[in-house]
């Protein structure tokens, strides 16, 4: 190999050791489940990777993923209680490994940031509702 191709591999490398602390390192238990139990802390290590930053969302290269950020359909906490557990297009669902009350802190988080302004808070009961937990 010559240098170049030496050194290419190297810092290809390196940025892939500094990346999950970058986008926050999602951690699982033995179960498989997240750890992580704030709404912030679920987005930064799940959900940013696929929405973004700000949940501004992503429309080019690979695939298309949802601006969370100012979107009227966060309006109702239906919405995101049944993505989150159902999936919908290309999002997987989470319903095996977030808890009821991660989605609760999850959907309130998105609710309440990125310029949405949706102060109803969602309820652990409306999320058992639909999980059927």
């Amino acid at each position: 190999m010559n240098k170049l191709t030496i050194s290419a591999l190297i810092l290809g490398m390196s940025s892939l050791t500094s990346l999950p602390v970058l986008a926050g390192t999602p951690t699982v238990s033995e179960s498989g489940s997240f750890e992580q139990k704030t709404g912030e802390k679920l987005f930064n290590s799940i959900c940013q990777g696929c929405h973004m930053e700000g949940g501004k969302g992503a429309s080019t290269g690979a695939g298309f993923y949802p601006v969370l950020a100012n979107n009227a359909k966060l309006s109702a906490a239906g919405y995101p209680i049944y993505v989150l557990l159902n999936g919908l297009g290309g999002m997987p669902n989470f319903k095996d490994y977030l808890s009821d009350v991660q989605i609760v802190e999850v959907v309130n988080d998105i609710r309440t940031n990125f310029g949405n302004d949706y102060q109803e808070k969602t309820t652990l009961a409306e999320v058992k509702a639909m999980s059927n937990r």
